[in-house]
């Protein structure tokens, strides 16, 4: 059995629970995961960095993270997270921009399911994904209004 190590940080937003696994960051959950079977709470060298960079993003002085991320994800989802991972600090991209990226230019809502279901929001930019006409769009899945305040909330960092 793999040791997958979950660490609860608090922050402004609450609580923040980062996973990793050998190394690598695997989840970013705003919510106490459901099933903490699956995990060994512990703070390693990898977590302590996700939160500092985390913490330092908030703060307004990092615009890039510098961390091994492992997204347990199917491997068109995967092609989609490396696309939105080049978004910019600052700038949005178009779900029908993100088809094109991929040469899936049918893709749009599948985009919009890939995001709603990013495993690792924040460092993995989501967020930074919105509608063709200029709107929000959805944001995490479950509770949309909720998620909504989330993504405007991380819209508006740069500001």
């Amino acid at each position: 059995m793999k040791n997958i190590y979950l660490y609860k940080f608090n922050n402004f937003l609450k609580n923040i629970y980062i996973a990793e696994d050998e190394n690598k960051i695997t989840n970013i959950f705003f919510y106490k995961p459901h099933n903490l079977n699956n995990f060994i709470f512990k703070e390693t060298s990898i977590l302590k960095q996700a939160n500092l960079q985390l913490i330092k993003y908030f703060n307004k002085e990092l615009k890039n993270f510098n961390l091994p991320l492992n997204p347990q994800v199917s491997k068109i989802s995967k092609l989609v997270l490396k696309q939105l991972i080049k978004i910019p600090y600052g700038k949005t991209k178009s779900y029908l921009d993100i088809a094109m990226m991929i040469n899936r230019p049918t893709y749009s809502r599948a985009i919009g399911m890939i995001c709603s279901k990013n495993p690792i929001p924040i460092f993995i930019p989501c967020h930074r994904v919105i509608k063709t006409n200029g709107t929000i769009g959805g944001f995490m899945g479950n509770s949309f209004k909720t998620n909504i305040k989330l993504k405007n909330f991380f819209l508006n960092i740069k500001k």
